[in-house]
């Protein structure tokens, strides 16, 4: 126990013992966390040879392929392309921005580091849990595929009641708590692009935020209720856009300041192995504050572990499990090496005092100092349309899940009307705390999921190994055919597999 939060819920309000709460629950796991979520990373990485960067290549050629092929075998199926794009989705978005300027300014630059570190294990992680989505996916009453933790959970090891628990956990957590944080980060984005911060307050943002608050339901709302078939073709559309636009603008600035760029790596090297700053808990100094956050904020953000991802990588029509494993391995590399750096190198490289501002008014200014004050409207608009992705594919997530609790139309759509009110309360409402209850959801989803990939990662290792053996027999697309498998198909009876 922390004397800090004990002491903090004796004092404080009602709110204040509610976010004490949380917190008082949610430090020890995370302390705990850490370790476990490096330790299954490892593990993955070196039991299936490393196989995110011995089949990266081969990643890459998959999500191309996927892209410009125009046919599938079920037409009510998404392409593999749409998955990973859907898993992307929810995955770029306020974590990017703002999650990644906490870490800095809190944790200092060594934070970026361990976010590297996170994501470069965390890619064997992804592989496992998506691989095992594709293996126990299903066909639903209207021919499309569904799968993800609850699924492989039930299926793989007989626990139907551990499964409703992590649908349930990632229902609050994906389709309530996080999408208010999207809404939420809309709305701080926006009022301080219209200059209705600090000193600058405007009497009129009252009636905005609400203005705000309205709008972004209305854009949502017709995408929410057109199920994950729509969210994926939105999601399509949209993320490659929106990365791009915000890789152009951070390519400009890195290449503009390119002397200094040894000078930050260093700066991120040396300060991550720097623990005068422990993040304190059970395991004490054993953790940096640097270290703590910068995994913290890596997860959130790329979701490698978390079991969310999987629920989009079992929609998609794939010849191989091992396919969508492995590009949605490269979701997290992408997620995490390429946009959270990109925030990273603007931040570090403006040489702004990271200790004054926080979140995304941190980003905020960094853009400002490199480029003018026109960067207040520009990430404005980078960050809706990163928030907004989110927001849609944080819903397909939990559609899913409703889905293995009850599939009923009404029931799914009292559930859509809910998000909307989420969406609409986190565009309004002042959430101190509601990162806080992310990180919580975050660690109750990533136990039950890592405990279970664990549990299941024979059947991880077989399709590792079958798809390896084909690439080496020289065939460019691999197919699975379970028939070869008694044992595992005595586990499977959607029939999905067999040929």
């Amino acid at each position: 126990m922390y004397n800090k939060d004990l002491a903090c819920l004796a004092q404080a309000s009602v709110m204040d013992s509610i976010h004490c709460s949380v917190n008082l629950i949610s430090s020890p796991m995370w302390d705990w966390l850490v370790w476990i979520l490096i330790c299954i990373g490892v593990f993955f990485t070196v039991m299936t040879g490393f196989v995110q960067f011995r089949l990266f290549g081969h990643s890459v050629k998959n999500l191309l392929a996927s892209r410009s092929t125009e046919h599938h075998e079920h037409s009510e199926s998404i392409s593999s392309f749409q998955a990973f794009m859907t898993g992307l989705a929810s995955r770029v978005g306020t974590g990017n921005i703002a999650g990644v300027a906490i870490a800095v300014s809190v944790g200092g630059p060594g934070a970026v580091f361990w976010m590297w570190f996170i994501a470069l294990i965390g890619m064997a992680s992804a592989f496992a849990e998506s691989s095992l989505a594709q293996l126990f996916k299903v066909r639903d009453a209207n021919g499309h595929f569904r799968g993800g933790p609850a699924y492989y959970i039930r299926q793989g090891l007989g626990q139907g009641w551990l499964g409703v628990a992590f649908a349930v956990s990632l229902i609050l957590c994906f389709g309530l708590v996080y999408n208010a944080i999207q809404a939420n980060t809309i709305a701080q984005a926006v009022q301080s692009a219209v200059g209705c911060t600090g000193d600058n307050t405007c009497a009129s943002w009252g009636t905005g935020k609400h203005v705000v608050a309205l709008l972004l339901v209305i854009i949502s709302a017709p995408i929410i209720f057109g199920g994950i078939k729509r969210v994926a073709t939105i999601s399509e559309m949209l993320v490659p856009v929106m990365a791009g636009v915000y890789l152009l603008m951070a390519l400009y600035i890195i290449v503009t300041n390119i002397t200094m760029i040894p000078q930050v790596f260093n700066l991120i090297l040396t300060d991550a192995f720097t623990f005068n700053a422990a993040a304190g808990g059970a395991l004490g100094g054993l953790v940096s504050q640097s270290m703590m956050l910068g995994i913290k904020r890596g997860l959130y953000s790329n979701e490698a572990g978390q079991g969310s991802a999987p629920n989009a990588a079992a929609a998609a029509d794939v010849p191989h499990p091992a396919t969508q494993g492995l590009i949605q391995s490269l979701g997290v590399f992408v997620d995490t090496i390429i946009v959270c750096s990109c925030t990273a190198f603007i931040i570090l490289l403006s040489k702004l005092p990271t200790a004054d501002l926080t979140g995304i008014q941190l980003t905020q200014a960094a853009l400002e100092s490199h480029v003018g004050s026109w960067a207040q409207i520009f990430l404005a608009v980078v960050l809706f349309m990163f928030a907004f992705s989110s927001i849609i594919g944080n819903y397909a997530y939990a559609e899913t899940n409703v889905q293995y609790l009850k599939n009923h139309p009404m029931i799914l759509n009292i559930f859509r009307i809910l998000v909307l009110a989420f969406v609409y309360f986190g565009s309004v409402a002042e959430v101190p705390m509601v990162w806080d209850m992310g990180d919580l959801m975050m660690a109750i989803m990533a136990y039950i999921n890592l405990v279970s990939i664990v549990l299941l990662s024979k059947y991880v290792f077989i399709l590792a190994k079958d798809y390896s053996a084909q690439i080496k027999s020289g065939v460019k697309h691999p197919v699975f055919n379970i028939n070869k498998y008694p044992a595992m198909k005595a586990k499977i009876t959607s029939g999905i597999w067999e040929k």
